[in-house]
């Protein structure tokens, strides 16, 4: 059985908010001295990037719809692999420049896909 793109949206979806909570609040300086909160963000891209390379493997012309999905996936694919060179200024850019488009978009995928068949 194939998996449902809307889980994948879902966990997108997920990570997203929880990456905005983490770090609602704080500046560039205060997260860049926040090493558990960079952690934790980290940790919330490389399952959105995750999630993103499934759903494009299981549903191509759904993750082609999320502009910069490639990006997103390169991206987790830097936090896993090139974790000694990761620099916290770029991974808070990504969190305040593309995380609003990318949540904007999957809430509206998932709100046209409706909700799972059971």
């Amino acid at each position: 059985m194939r998996p449902d793109p809307r889980a994948l949206l879902s966990d997108i979806e997920s990570a997203a908010a929880d990456i905005s909570r983490y770090i609602a609040g704080m500046n560039s300086h205060a997260y860049s001295r926040d090493d558990q909160t960079q952690a934790a963000v980290e940790r919330k891209f490389e399952i959105i990037g995750e999630a993103l390379n499934r759903l494009h493997q299981i549903s191509p012309e759904i993750a082609e719809r999320i502009p910069r999905w490639r990006k997103a996936v390169d991206f987790r694919n830097l936090l896993i692999h090139g974790y000694a060179v990761v620099e916290s200024e770029r991974v808070w850019l990504f969190a305040q420049n593309k995380l609003p488009e990318l949540g904007s978009i999957v809430r509206m995928l998932l709100s046209e896909l409706g909700p799972p068949e059971e």
